[in-house]
């Protein structure tokens, strides 16, 4: 393997942004999962939306890094790109919402979960139409 970077790929600004808020939402849903074990609020224990939330996070933080790798290797589309915001609308919807209802008292934005579980819905969708769309052709 060579490291050598002149020999790198070059990424795509939307392939590194997918890449890097994948990553750091993974980052953040281990130390959420490691702060909830905690917090005097769930000294009861952690309740079951929440644990899901941090399931579907850490699951959506994945297909984040798919999206971002899939864009680095063949190129970035229009599907691959909707694929990537999707997911993230998703997780702002959806996770970071219970988060705030649970942990913070705030439940304003309470109707918002299931649009973010259809954010995630469409994201795969639109993964699925990026792969059988075939490699990118200059899509910017």
């Amino acid at each position: 393997m060579n490291l050598n970077p002149q020999h790198s790929i070059p990424l795509h600004s939307s392939a590194r942004i997918f890449l890097s808020l994948g990553a750091l939402s993974a980052c953040s849903s281990v130390m959420f999962s490691a702060a909830f074990a905690h917090l005097p609020v769930f000294a009861g224990g952690v309740p079951a939306m929440v644990q899901t939330a941090l399931t579907q996070q850490q699951f959506h933080s994945l297909g984040l890094v798919l999206v971002g790798l899939v864009s680095a290797c063949f190129g970035v589309s229009r599907w691959l790109r909707a694929a990537g915001w999707l997911m993230l609308v998703g997780l702002l919807l959806f996770s970071f919402n219970l988060y705030a209802r649970h942990v913070l008292g705030f439940d304003a934005l309470r109707a918002m979960v299931p649009w973010g579980g259809g954010a995630w819905i469409l994201a795969w969708l639109c993964l699925a139409l990026g792969f059988a769309a075939g490699p990118a052709r200059n899509a910017k």
